[in-house]
């Protein structure tokens, strides 16, 4: 029975799970979002938040503690010097799990997760959606009052149309007649 054991291994060998936690980190500093599985995401929050909880102190032990998480020095150094200033005033919670579909292959539940303070989507969102309405209302009555002269030349286009084909049409139906008349129809 698996009492009190609360981490997922994520079907991977301890060596293997630390070494996939620690690239995946890596990838999260370096580009603010990725996207995996629901199972390795949750493993991978419990994985960094610690480690941006403790780049929030820039010391030399943070630092060797960090690096030897992630083994990797550029993210180390994005860590301390970009997110670390960002995050300064959040007392934790730095990710976000956000779901999505299924994978065809398999149907297993992918995930994105991302750091909360990079994503720029959500505080877009809102100004955004105040800014399209007021275009729409404002914007709405002009090209209703520009679409319906357009409309009225469209109308008098296709009558145009209309009358060639349907002259054309008149010397085809004699023989279609004269076809069907050869076939002794």
């Amino acid at each position: 029975m698996r009492h009190g054991k609360k981490v997922n291994h994520l079907g991977r060998t301890d060596s293997h799970r630390k070494a996939m936690l620690s690239n995946m980190a890596t990838s999260l500093i370096l580009h603010k979002r990725i996207t995996t599985t629901l199972a390795k995401a949750k493993a991978l929050r419990g994985y960094v938040e610690p480690l941006i909880t403790k780049s929030k102190s820039d010391t030399t032990h943070s630092r060797r503690t960090v690096f030897s998480y992630l083994q990797d020095k550029d993210s180390t150094n994005i860590l301390f010097r970009e997110i670390a200033e960002k995050v300064a005033n959040r007392p934790g919670g730095y990710t976000r799990i956000i779901k999505l579909e299924n994978r065809l292959g398999d149907n297993a539940e992918m995930a994105i997760i991302e750091l909360v303070d990079y994503n720029t989507v959500y505080n877009k969102t809102g100004e955004a959606a105040a800014a399209k309405k007021t275009t729409r209302r404002r914007g709405g009555k002009g090209k209703a009052a520009e679409a319906a002269p357009v409309a009225a030349v469209a109308e008098e286009t296709p009558v145009a149309e209309e009358a060639a084909p349907a002259v054309e049409a008149a010397p085809e139906a004699p023989a279609a007649n004269e076809e069907n008349a050869e076939k002794g129809e």
